[in-house]
């Protein structure tokens, strides 16, 4: 039962990792597929489709990047740092430059509809096509569903939050599908429309990753260390707590990061304080991932260096260093 305990919130965070990477990489194909049968179609509003399962991926990419834990001895927290923020104003340039290319095109496309001119290109619909893009359609669905699960079931917001970027991805082409049929019908229009209402549709969509992503980028401590270190204390067993980090967007998430000291009578009761300790956080501030750095008993008051530690709910398995 202890052991349980102490590799609980380890097991939790490796399962939402092997989701996101699973996720990431399976994104990472189906962009790829989209780009080649948007490019194989000519077909714009497809192609600016592809810019929102982008937008999931480099999502789904941060997410997976504020799971990672650092050292007692590091000098960041859980989350993000300034590469991921260099990142994230890489894919807004991107977004910007192949977004004004998109309604560029679109715009050359709607003149020569209106003046009856040849396309300069003409979406080639074909059955295999439409195939593939069902396919790319039921994959997407069923990593939303699975992600939307999980997310409820390990209460983790990264989860939720890219089950919903997935599940507006597969709303999206879903209505490219339609609209290709159109084309197919001889709504020759219908492609171009959509391809300008997505472009706007996909700046709309980068504005929000980045306004849920970008708390967690910023070096800014969330919840002050005294506090945490009051919650920490009011638990039976605790004798003291420091090096205590956080990080996020309190009500949203938060990763929070501290060193204990228990006890030695109640060293074998260690995992069930510290969950005690992250459910008094949470039930404070809202959902929380915690780490504890579980140390040896040091004479009060030298906390200079940092003595030997046991991690809970970290990567290494708390019973001795060893991977969980």
């Amino acid at each position: 039962m202890q052991h349980q305990a102490m590799t609980e919130g380890q097991n939790r965070t490796q399962v939402v990792r092997l989701i996101l990477f699973t996720s990431l990489w399976l994104m990472l194909l189906i962009l790829s597929v989209k780009v080649s049968a948007a490019w194989s179609v000519r077909s714009l509003s497809l192609m600016a489709e592809s810019l929102h399962t982008l937008l999931t991926s480099v999502s789904t990419f941060l997410s997976l990047l504020t799971i990672k834990a650092y050292r007692p001895n590091g000098s960041s927290i859980y989350g993000q740092g300034k590469r991921e923020v260099v990142i994230t104003f890489l894919l807004i340039a991107v977004l910007g430059f192949t977004g004004l290319s998109l309604l560029s095109l679109s715009a050359q496309q709607i003149i020569g509809v209106i003046l009856g001119k040849t396309l300069t290109f003409s979406v080639r619909v074909s059955w295999p096509v439409m195939q593939v893009l069902g396919v790319l359609v039921v994959t997407s669905l069923g990593i939303a569903i699975l992600g939307l699960y999980q997310g409820r079931v390990l209460s983790h917001p990264a989860l939720r939050f890219n089950a919903g970027q997935l599940f507006k991805d597969v709303f999206l082409t879903l209505v490219v599908v339609g609209g290709l049929v159109g084309v197919w019908w001889g709504l020759v229009w219908l492609d171009v429309l959509l391809a300008i209402l997505l472009v706007l549709l996909a700046a709309a969509s980068c504005w929000q990753i980045v306004n849920w992503q970008f708390p967690l980028m910023v070096e800014q401590t969330a919840i002050a260390p005294e506090v945490l270190a009051q919650i920490a204390r009011q638990v039976g067993g605790v004798t003291h707590c420091y090096h205590i980090r956080s990080r996020g967007l309190v009500g949203r998430f938060v990763y929070v990061q501290m060193n204990l000291i228990v006890h030695p009578d109640l060293a074998g009761l260690a995992p069930l304080i510290a969950e005690r300790i992250e459910v008094a956080i949470r039930e404070r501030y809202g959902p929380v991932q915690v780490t504890f750095f579980i140390d040896d008993d040091i004479a009060a008051g030298d906390f200079s260096q940092a003595p030997p530690v046991t991690e809970v709910n970290g990567k290494n398995d708390p019973m001795g260093g060893r991977e969980g």
